[in-house]
């Protein structure tokens, strides 16, 4: 008589084995009918799971995240079920979930065109429209392997015989497709209502360039038709506001071959990266920071015994000089410990905050590199706090406090916080391990914070506290950090007098607020569709003249606004304003000022804001003044 004990600590009982399904029924019909999966004692399993002792049993539906991915799983199968309906020759691989949605890798003998897609999308429709029952199945590995041979599906044959020998497999059936997989799956093909395939992509078998190449369909998948548009609206709105779309646009930046994942700056674009780097080098100032700046180039030995060379060395440039082997730097806080190293430290020094807009490269994959989002080269607004445990608190307090008032300045003002814990690759002991979380953990209850905890995730030298931003369009971007660490100072002979005269190692605080400048920059772009705010915009004014009897005026108006510290273009091209305006608009520019002979005479300026506002005519000493405090406020 198994007793079932559900999330709000109620109790069933049962006279027998009882199906998770049956527990969903017995609670209510309507929970019956929304149950995808259930989450046995802390496992997801499918709704038929037969329960033969107490448990405790929460009904997953499609308002939990875990029924998210188990319809996005499911859909990954249909897609699977449609192709070999479509097309028997196809053989299926693997499909797995992702971020928004799934995709499924298949080998066929000439490439899926956008029309397959269409096609394959209609009977997946047609497929889920039957609501057909999925089922689970167990099967020897030895059968398993006959079978999948016998469909003359050899990829699913191959992946099972990585099975240890006499091992059981699970399978899925829904009709007449039988699908490798530990599910769990949807009950029915009924559950997938709102779906829709994206494209088509190479990828290799088992994802290594020497095997064969294979045929990715991506698609997405979500609980409810409102939720698909309103994903689709966002990928238009993405697509509309693409960094490196506005960045040529708008004369930004580019890239190109030559030096892949790193960026040429234009002047405009230099403008706007000078105006963050102020901005940022201010808030050092005011927060305790001394700025520093390291070499490029380091010996091998010290980043042997910083732990980098055995945990990160694939993602390091290396070089080779006299018969020495160095690296480029792809980080700076051992930069830091040597500055921190070069003078005997009392505890009185501490904390001893340093900041750099460290520059570094990673060897990033060139198929992982995205415009300035992702780059081989880049600079950080780094910053590392040597300090006692008894510290650690205060200035994680301090650090949670400034980094969401920055980036306030920025117009974010919706931050998630989690915490990325120890990663199964590390150094140091888990008694480290164990206060490195807690001080993070206590600093964040100690600011009012809530956070999410992400097992595995962090760093190797430490665990972080992870910022992540949302922008206009609801996509959420991870900028800052905040790291304890208890390992590097040590490994790298880092130490302070303490008050007791004896020989301390300090502790080392990670932090940087933006992370990399390019990457903050592209997402600024893409935040604010390229009409950065006035503050940041590389050119905040034009002065335009209509015709060429107000030129002169029109330089003496910009000479006023520029004496005034502004950002200002002139424009006093031979062509109809009326061009002019719409050209200048194109390029995202706060305020277009015009002058004309009304304007001249009476010593005026007609004035136009962004997005078409008419703000009359006014005096240049009160545009002066106008713009002034717009820059002040970072409105």
């Amino acid at each position: 008589m198994p007793v079932i004990t559900l999330p709000d600590g109620s109790q069933r009982n049962f006279s027998g084995p009882v199906t998770v399904a049956a527990v969903a029924a017995s609670i209510g019909t309507g929970l019956a009918k929304a149950a995808l999966a259930g989450r046995l004692d802390g496992r997801l399993v499918d709704t038929s799971r037969l329960i033969e002792a107490d448990a405790q049993l929460a009904i997953v539906t499609d308002k939990d995240a875990e029924g998210l991915e188990v319809i996005r799983h499911s859909t990954a199968h249909l897609l699977a079920y449609a192709v070999k309906e479509l097309f028997p020759d196809a053989q299926v691989t693997i499909g797995p979930v992702i971020e928004n949605g799934f995709y499924y890798d298949f080998a066929y003998k000439r490439p899926f065109t956008p029309e397959d897609l269409e096609r394959i999308e209609r009977h997946m429709a047609e497929l889920a429209k039957r609501d057909i029952p999925v089922s689970r199945e167990v099967m020897p590995r030895e059968k398993a392997i006959e079978f999948f041979q016998s469909l003359g599906e050899y990829y699913k044959a191959e992946l099972i015989e990585a099975i240890p020998v006499g091992e059981e497999v699970s399978l899925y059936r829904e009709g007449d497709f039988v699908d490798l997989c530990r599910g769990p799956h949807v009950p029915s093909t009924g559950k997938l209502k709102a779906f829709k395939l994206m494209k088509v992509a190479g990828a290799y078998w088992r994802g290594d360039s020497k095997n064969e190449q294979l045929q990715r369909i991506y698609g997405t998948a979500w609980a409810s038709k409102q939720e698909l548009d309103a994903y689709l609206h966002m990928l238009e709105e993405a697509e509309k506001r693409d960094h490196r779309r506005l960045g040529k646009q708008l004369d930004l930046f580019h890239m190109q071959e030559e030096a892949p994942g790193l960026v040429f700056w234009h002047p405009h674009g230099w403008t706007v990266w000078q105006e963050i780097e102020q901005y940022m080098r201010a808030v050092y100032r005011d927060n305790g920071y001394q700025e520093v700046r390291c070499p490029q180039i380091l010996d091998r030995t010290l980043w042997e015994k910083s732990g980098h060379w055995e945990h990160y060395k694939d993602n390091m440039f290396t070089t080779a000089s006299e018969n020495r082997d160095y690296a480029v730097k792809p980080m700076n806080c051992p930069g830091h410990v040597q500055i921190f190293n070069a003078g005997l430290r009392s505890y009185r020094d501490l904390p001893l905050r340093y900041g750099e807009f460290g520059s570094c490269h990673r060897n990033e994959p060139s198929g992982a590199l995205h415009g300035v989002m992702r780059v081989r080269g880049f600079t950080q607004d780094d910053g590392h706090v040597f300090c006692t445990e008894d510290q650690i608190e205060a200035e994680v307090i301090a650090f949670n406090r400034l980094v969401l008032k920055v980036y306030r300045d920025f117009g974010f003002t919706e931050v998630a916080v989690k915490i990325a814990l120890r990663p199964e690759s590390r150094v140091g002991s888990d008694e480290v391990w164990d206060k490195a979380e807690e001080a993070l953990r206590s600093g964040l209850r100690a600011s009012g914070l809530e956070w999410v905890e992400l097992p595995g995730e962090g760093a190797f030298y430490g665990p972080k506290i992870e910022f992540h931003i949302k922008d206009a369009i609801g996509r959420s971007w991870q900028c800052g950090t905040m790291q304890v660490d208890f390992s590097m100072p040590g490994r790298l002979g880092s130490e302070y007098v303490g008050e007791d005269n004896a020989r301390h190692t300090p502790v080392m605080l990670h932090r940087a607020i933006l992370g990399s400048l390019e990457r903050f920059i592209g997402i600024l772009i893409e935040n604010h569709a390229g009409a950065l705010p006035f503050w940041l915009s590389p050119v905040q004014a034009v002065v335009m003249s209509i015709s060429e009897g107000q030129a002169d005026y029109a330089r003496s108006v910009a000479e006023k606004l520029r004496e005034a510290g502004l950002r200002v273009e002139c424009d006093l091209r031979s062509e109809k304003i009326n061009y002019k305006i719409r050209e200048h608009s194109m390029l995202k520019r706060p305020y277009l000022v015009v002058v004309g002979d009304k304007e001249k005479a009476a010593e005026l300026v007609a004035v136009r804001a962004r997005g078409n506002q008419d703000l009359g005519q006014m005096s240049p000493e009160a545009l002066v003044e106008r713009l002034l405090q717009e820059k002040c406020s970072r409105a």
